[in-house]
């Protein structure tokens, strides 16, 4: 039997992917469980594998293919002996189609391999003016991603109203641009002469433009700053690292961090939410996001039930997910969900700042570097503390003021008083 193999959404939210290596070639045999082909998206790079015996017909996408919608045919499989179809569009066309439709499909039999739509996806939005979906071949969502025309515009000529590579053509002309427009040519003027390098936008960095403007522009933020004294933080720390030295075990600041905070989490449960659209939803378990940069930009695993975690524990899980990341290798969902984010800059000198919430997060909390500052002591002598600056970023839709502080101060609490985290 004939099976059509297809990009796989490697996330609830993923819409497109490149096909990065094949490692089977066309005529390869190959068992359920064989590594077919690395798919990648603006976040990580996976293995696919296969799910069937059979033998490898026909490779429809190429490596190196970029912009490759959800559901799109890229392999077929045949059973040993099989054939491929006479006329193998015709056929995948046959297979995406609605059955009302095919009759009608083939009478496109013109149609090449890349124009073949893929069955409509669940995340497609409804045509302007129509209860339908936006139906549209992958040719022709690929031209528009890459020419910033939005689809939803378009009226398709072909079956049942899809739009095809000559829709997107011939629209070209005269579409409103989408968020990402090319570079206005009044800007390129003001720097005529001067010698620039123009660094085109990858898949990773057009998703973060795309949500940080979504945060900034939809999310009514608020900050709270307070400064933390860390000295007993760093007189523990540094016994824990004693005693774990011999286990190749180091813990870092940020691991006290990320405790304190899925501790706070728990003490101050209203802070442990997200904004879901019409309700808040309240979450139980404290799973905690950490901001990772990496080469082009920048991830956050998830570190999830941090509050039943020790101090070595959450450390040796960190590094893996920070080296994992860096690699581009996360799962999804050790990259998705949780409720509250930490973006830690104090290892660059940069001793307070205020990030931007993470959607759907709530709240992220922002660390600057360790300070050495003169303090009066209760006798009226000076002293020297060491101090460390904290700004938490909050959703005023889901997070009040006094919770806020409530919440900060709890973290502030298990920061100032570590062994509190130990018990």
């Amino acid at each position: 039997m004939v099976q059509i193999i297809r990009l796989p959404a490697l996330s609830p939210t993923m819409e497109t992917g490149s096909v990065a290596k094949w490692h089977v070639a066309e005529g390869d045999a190959v068992e359920s469980g064989d590594l077919l082909v690395d798919i990648e998206t603006d976040k990580t790079s996976m293995e696919v594998e296969a799910v069937d015996s059979g033998i490898v017909g026909k490779i429809l996408i190429e490596a190196g293919a970029e912009i490759v919608a959800v559901n799109t045919p890229i392999a077929v499989l045949l059973e040993d002996g099989e054939a491929l179809p006479e006329n193998l569009s015709t056929f995948i066309n046959e297979e995406d189609s609605p059955p009302a439709a095919a009759e009608e499909s083939a009478a496109h039999t013109e149609v090449a391999i890349e124009d073949t739509p893929p069955p409509p996806a669940r995340h497609e939005r409804p045509q302007q003016g129509s209860d339908t979906r936006i139906f549209a071949t992958p040719l022709a969502r690929r031209i528009a991603a890459q020419k910033n025309i939005d689809l939803k515009s378009i009226k398709g000529s072909g079956p049942h109203g899809r739009i095809v590579k000559s829709d997107v053509e011939e629209a070209r002309g005269h579409q409103a641009p989408l968020a990402a427009a090319a570079t206005p040519s009044d800007l390129l003027t003001q720097y005529e002469g001067r010698e620039f390098t123009p660094i085109p936008l990858d898949g990773m960095r057009k998703t973060v433009a795309a949500r940080l403007t979504e945060a900034k522009t939809t999310i009514p933020h608020f900050y709270l700053r307070r400064d933390m004294i860390i000295d007993s933080l760093l007189d523990l720390r540094h016994s824990i690292n004693e005693v774990m030295a011999k286990q190749d075990i180091r813990i870092s600041i940020n691991d006290f961090v990320i405790k304190a905070s899925a501790l706070a989490l728990q003490q101050v449960p209203a802070a442990n939410a997200i904004w879901a659209g019409d309700q808040i939803l309240q979450f139980k378990p404290s799973d905690v996001a950490v901001a990772v940069a990496i080469e082009g930009g920048l991830l956050t695993p998830i570190i999830r039930d941090a509050e039943t975690k020790s101090l070595p524990q959450l450390s040796v899980e960190m590094k893996t997910l920070a080296a994992r990341a860096k690699s581009r290798k996360l799962m999804p969902s050790e990259y998705t969900g949780g409720t509250f984010s930490i973006s830690n800059l104090g290892m660059f000198g940069v001793e307070n700042f205020d990030a931007v919430i993470n959607p759907p997060h709530a709240s992220i909390l922002a660390v600057g570097a360790s300070q050495r500052r003169a303090v009066e002591n209760e006798d009226g002598s000076v002293g020297f503390a060491t101090f460390m600056s904290m700004t938490l970023s909050c959703d005023h839709r889901v997070i009040d003021g006094a919770v806020a502080a409530q919440f900060l101060a709890a973290i502030a609490e298990n920061i100032e008083n570590p062994l509190l985290m130990l018990l």
